[in-house]
């Protein structure tokens, strides 16, 4: 069913797993302990239901097909693991170790995502 989606659609599904995965991430400063699959399963449904367009062009019963919803749980995993295992690009490496450097600070972070995180909320706090 979800070969069967638009490419449109396909790519609107994952923008929308990965926004929702970072913005979950995020939420709970991406700390591995607080990690939940059930809460991010909600707040990327509420998401989807908010902000998603594609919702409205999948029809009801494909929505609500168990079928989908595996098809959806793979990409959701597969999506995941790539942002999960996504290196950090140099320039973010070098960014993060100048402002660790003035904030005398030693945030860690795994990936390239994480390492967005951790550069943004360095810069908030030299501000």
């Amino acid at each position: 069913m979800y070969k069967e989606l638009s490419s449109g659609v396909k790519i609107s599904i994952t923008r929308s797993i990965s926004i929702a995965f970072e913005s979950y991430l995020a939420s709970i400063a991406w700390d591995e302990n607080q990690f939940s699959m059930e809460d991010f399963m909600k707040s990327w449904q509420k998401y989807v239901q908010e902000n998603a367009a594609w919702y409205d062009k999948i029809p009801q019963e494909v929505r609500e097909s168990t079928e989908f919803h595996e098809e959806l749980a793979a990409k959701i995993n597969e999506i995941v693991e790539k942002i999960l295992s996504e290196e950090p690009t140099k320039k973010q490496i070098d960014s993060i170790e100048k402002l660790q450097k003035k904030l005398g600070t030693n945030y860690t972070y795994d990936c390239k995502a994480e390492a967005a995180y951790v550069e943004q909320l360095l810069k908030k706090q030299l501000k």
